[in-house]
């Protein structure tokens, strides 16, 4: 094996902290700080220190090889991005605020590249003219660019982070299939080598488009999704991407609608309250405003309507909550008092459990008045059902009827089937088998490199500190001299013996510091293997500590070099 440096920590950046940074809301934020590996430039910008670089070198290394081993080619493409081609695909105004957009000095307009789809098109339409230079697989490792409105959780959300995104191109959709499947299962490699815990979940496509779409999953109380899991099956799901069907009911026997005063009742809660019946009895009507023209959300009066759901039918359209001047502009429509029937001039889609058949109370559009018997596609007609509902706990799973589990989850990587939508857009052809035109057919598959680091940091820290996987360690073996000059003379001996075997060693030989603080300081850097040159180093006996497990075992230097080097 080869000869790597020693790294030494009276000679690295780095500067270990004992209390949590004041602005740190999750796990990862606190430890990564502390243990030096990331500091903070701005809000959601974040510098990478020499130990934080090395973890980060090893996540890419382990994506790079991955996606060398199934075929793909790595290219490297500007982050400074002209506008037309994302106004040719909609999303220089679709991304809205999250894109940042600057100018040059002659006044043309720019972004910073926050995906790179309509590029990577732009490329391979560039070098490609025959259905012979395809299929390809062309990806990149870069940093992107998003505008978050609240940046936060250390490097879990920032404004610039580390992405690997990769792109197949086909000419037929069996071929886009394989492709897809080829990153699947790349993407399983990955993240077993990585060491992360996670789960492949079905998702929606979102601003990406595309039809088929898939989200990997990273268990974490600090993510930012929430997914179901079946306990009976093998159905996940992200939340937002789950859908029941439309089961219509015999309503027939339903008496005929009737209004009943229901003075000072304005919310679902007081409705309830006052008729003694349950929630899910009731009818809620959420109005919302779809690129400026009011739309009815009709859901069961005991749930609660997820807003990512109903963005996402509606997008690339703006969807805002109606406000008390919409409501003065529309007497009409009585706050507190909203039901589907008889509306004017308002599309009303339902929930898949507002089904035909099925029925309710709800409100009469009148001041203090609701209707009772009131029976979807009888008394009110539905213009379209969407799944729009915040999934719960126990919500039956829609492969096998089981109760689902929800948890928090933190995305680490996403893929999709785009197929030709950004090939329509910027009209990206090659020369078919019988001479004519084929229009390509795509994928768009990314990995978060530096949102990995984060995740690992989240599932496998300790009450200690980090505690990281052997492969994406900063080294293989932390090396701690207690102090005197002996016990430092022995832990530099050992450490050269180690990297000239090859092992990758990090050794704290800081003058002046303490013990107890280089072990504690051991702990939190969270390298696997901690070995200590302390008390019986004059007999040339030293301790190797197993950072995950505190198993403790006193070796000679020759049995230690043996074991590290094995």
């Amino acid at each position: 094996m080869a000869n790597v440096p020693v790294q030494r920590m009276s000679q690295l950046l780095a500067k270990t902290l004992r209390d949590d940074p004041a602005d740190a809301e999750v796990l990862s934020h606190k430890l990564l700080v502390r243990a030096g590996y990331v500091r903070r430039t701005a809000a959601g910008i974040w510098s990478w220190l020499p130990l934080g670089k090395k973890v980060l070198a090893n996540v890419e290394r382990i994506v790079r090889e991955e996606m060398d081993a199934v075929g793909a080619q790595e290219v490297l493409l500007p982050a400074i991005l002209p506008r037309e081609p994302y106004e040719a695909t909609g999303r220089w105004e679709e991304y809205g605020p999250e894109l940042f957009r600057l100018q040059d000095r002659k006044g043309g307009d720019y972004l910073l590249g926050p995906t790179h789809e309509e590029i990577f098109t732009l490329l391979v339409k560039d070098q490609a003219s025959s259905y012979k230079d395809l299929p390809v697989i062309l990806y990149q490792i870069q940093n992107k660019y998003r505008d978050e409105a609240r940046p936060r959780a250390g490097i879990l959300r920032g404004r610039e982070f580390l992405m690997k995104d990769s792109y197949s191109f086909d000419t037929e959709d069996e071929g886009l299939a394989k492709s897809y499947a080829l990153h699947r299962e790349a993407y399983q490699k990955i993240f077993a080598r990585l060491g992360l815990d996670y789960r492949i979940c079905a998702a929606t496509a979102g601003a990406m488009g595309g039809s088929k779409s898939e989200e990997f999953l990273a268990p974490a109380e600090a993510g930012e999704d929430t997914f179901a899991d079946c306990p009976n099956c093998d159905f996940a799901a992200n939340t937002e991407a789950i859908t029941y069907e439309l089961k219509p009911v015999d309503g027939s026997d339903v008496p005929a609608a009737e209004d009943i005063p229901t003075p000072d009742t304005p919310t679902i809660e007081t409705l309830a309250a006052s008729l003694g019946v349950p929630a899910s009895a009731t009818l809620k009507n959420l109005l919302v405003k779809v690129d400026g023209e009011i739309v009815a959300v009709g859901v069961p009066g005991d749930r609660e309507v997820d807003m990512g759901k109903v963005e996402a039918h509606f997008a690339p359209a703006t969807v805002e909550l109606v406000t008390e001047t919409d409501f003065a502009a529309r007497p009409d429509l009585v706050r507190g008092y909203v039901g589907p029937r008889g509306l004017d001039k308002v599309t009303y889609i339902a929930d898949p459990r507002v089904a035909p058949g099925t029925a309710w109370i709800t409100g009469a559009n009148k001041a203090g008045t609701h209707t009772k018997n009131v029976v979807a596609g009888r008394d009110f007609e539905v213009d379209g059902y969407v799944d729009v509902v915040v999934v719960q706990e126990g919500d039956p799973c829609p492969k096998c009827g089981t109760g689902l589990v929800l948890d928090r989850a933190i995305e680490i990587g996403h893929i999709f089937q785009l197929g030709r939508k950004y090939a329509d857009a910027l009209k990206l052809d090659v020369l078919g088998q019988n001479g004519k035109p084929v229009r390509v057919t795509m994928g768009s598959y990314g990995i978060g490199v530096s949102r990995a680091v984060a995740a690992l940091a989240e599932q496998s820290a300790d009450d200690k500190g980090l505690c990281w996987p052997a492969e994406v360690a900063p080294a293989d073996v932390h090396v701690v001299a207690a102090g005197k000059a002996l016990q430092t003379e022995l832990a530099l001996e050992i450490s050269q013996k180690l990297a000239a075997a090859g092992v990758r060693v990090l050794v704290d030989d800081r003058p002046g510091v303490s013990p107890g603080v280089k072990f504690t300081d051991s702990e939190l850097i969270g390298v696997p293997q901690i070995l200590v040159a302390g008390r019986r180093a004059a007999d040339g006996v030293v301790e190797l500590k197993d950072r995950r497990t505190g198993e403790r075992e006193e070796l000679t230097i020759e049995e230690a070099v043996a074991r590290l080097t094995a």
